[in-house]
């Protein structure tokens, strides 16, 4: 088929590096002489009528949107338009509208931004309305299978290493015990890859079942061999002892509040002073790392040679080294956890890291 014109748009959480995924499509696309349309506010975009959408230029896309966080078309991870929350509290599927929407737009084929969640969506959608579709693998928990990177996580890590860096002098300052919860949520890559980074003393991952009682014979070890001071990651995701999610009470937030848990439950097991940090959606926002602006871009740049050459229905993937595709199929058929005897994990291990592993 002959491409002519691409729709793009950005679906679920925001995270730094969208805009430079929008930048690669747009400025690879004008070069073939093809002209892109953003569709707003992800597939809520196109229940609205008119169509909420715009042309997208070269000339937007400077070195001033490289550096941008967030999306400038604006996303939604709610409202599963296959079960649509309705005023009168009812689940209506509004899909056909939505189909309805991309067919007023022109467009010959589509790029999607997301992760797991909003790529299965969309797949769906295509699926259902004839949509040739290409995916863009995104979400700072870098959960999805069959890619090294996902767009957003490589930034999360660095800011989640810049608070280890930021807490480690206040800690050894006053002697206490820095808890440092990050997002993650189901996996965790983001604690794992910034504990080791920034010299964590103390790692907890929902991959890896923990004692918080050997979390704090380790801690007294550290205060019997000198130290004073110490620094705890958690990954949001992880449960409590009785196996638990912990929500912090936020009705609808998700995930939060098992930082406060551990430091509450370490300061009575070891006496020691704790403080708790959580970063929340500090790693969404902000301007994204030299290495997302890479990848991002990289990524956008593929999707256009991808749906160019009439592969879709597939993802934009890191391997290697290298740029790929994968079925999309694959690409949301699972999330890729830490694994438990990874490098990742055997490196901390050597390192003297404690997991909350009771051996």
């Amino acid at each position: 088929m002959t491409i002519r014109h691409l729709g793009v748009l950005t679906s679920g959480g925001d995270c730094a590096g969208l805009n430079a995924a929008l930048r690669g499509i747009v400025l690879a696309a004008h070069r073939q002489g093809i002209q892109v349309t953003g569709i707003r506010k992800g597939t809520h975009g196109l229940l609205a009528r008119p169509v909420e959408a715009e042309p997208l230029s070269p000339a937007l896309c400077d070195g001033n949107l490289l550096r941008r966080g967030g999306t400038i078309l604006g996303t939604t991870n709610r409202g599963n338009p296959f079960a649509y929350p309705m005023p009168d509290g009812s689940l209506a599927d509004r899909s056909a509208e939505i189909i309805a929407g991309w067919r007023q737009l022109g467009c010959d084929a589509l790029i999607g931004i997301g992760g797991d969640g909003s790529l299965a969506i969309l797949r769906r959608l295509a699926d259902q309305g004839g949509i040739p579709l290409v995916g863009i693998p995104k979400t700072i928990d870098n959960d999805l299978p069959h890619t090294e990177v996902a767009i957003g996580y490589p930034s999360a890590v660095d800011m989640a290493t810049l608070a280890l860096d930021h807490l480690q002098p206040t800690a050894a300052s006053h002697g206490r015990i820095m808890v440092l919860e990050v997002m993650g949520r189901d996996a965790g890559h983001i604690a794992i890859t910034s504990g080791i980074a920034g010299g964590a003393d103390v790692i907890l991952i929902p991959e890896i079942p923990h004692s918080l009682e050997a979390v704090a014979r380790h801690l007294t070890h550290l205060m019997q061999d000198g130290r004073d001071f110490a620094l705890v990651v958690v990954a949001e995701a992880v449960t409590d002892e009785s196996g638990q999610t912990v929500t912090g009470g936020n009705a609808g937030a998700g995930y939060g509040g098992i930082g406060h848990v551990v430091a509450r439950r370490l300061a009575e097991l070891t006496g020691w002073e704790t403080r708790v940090t959580v970063l929340g959606h500090l790693q969404r926002g902000g301007a994204p790392s030299a290495r997302d602006r890479l990848m991002a871009q990289i990524f956008g740049v593929h999707a256009v040679e991808l749906a160019l050459a009439g592969r879709f229905d597939r993802m934009v993937a890191w391997s290697g080294r290298g740029v790929i595709s994968v079925p999309l199929a694959e690409a949301v058929a699972h999330s890729k956890r830490v694994d438990p005897d990874g490098p990742l994990v055997t490196t901390a291990r050597s390192l003297g890291i404690h997991l909350g592993e009771t051996t």
